[in-house]
């Protein structure tokens, strides 16, 4: 009599332990996603990105060709920027040179093209 009561105490003991790791979602719609769960600021950026947008100047600039005819692009709110030219992938040497708006200018070293174009802020 005594084995078949530690014996219930044990078998209850399990079942208690193993229905309080079982758990689920409130929702019970599964793990939210990230745009589901996203707020403010971070949910802008989502919500710009999925538009195509990169209204914070995040992402890397698109690369042209390089040439004279379609220089690489670089967006600056001011009339002048300087510019880091990395002319091989393997180089780790950066060059870098001043490029005026209304020019189309080119690397001292490598030769690829680039231009200056206006920019205007997201804010």
């Amino acid at each position: 009599e005594a084995s078949r009561l530690i014996y219930r105490c044990e078998l209850g003991n399990q079942k208690t332990a193993i229905s309080s790791t079982t758990r689920s979602m409130a929702s019970g719609g599964g793990v939210p996603t990230d745009e589901e769960q996203a707020t403010g600021l971070e949910r802008e950026i989502m919500i710009a990105a999925q538009k195509g947008l990169d209204q914070f100047n995040m992402l890397p600039p698109k690369a042209a060709s390089g040439t004279k005819e379609e220089p690489n692009l670089v967006p600056s709110i001011s009339n002048k920027r300087i510019v880091g030219c990395i002319c091989e992938e393997d180089n780790c040497t950066v060059i870098w040179f001043w490029l005026h708006k209304d020019e189309s200018q080119r690397c001292p070293n490598y030769g690829k093209h680039y231009k200056l174009v206006p920019h205007q802020m997201a804010h």
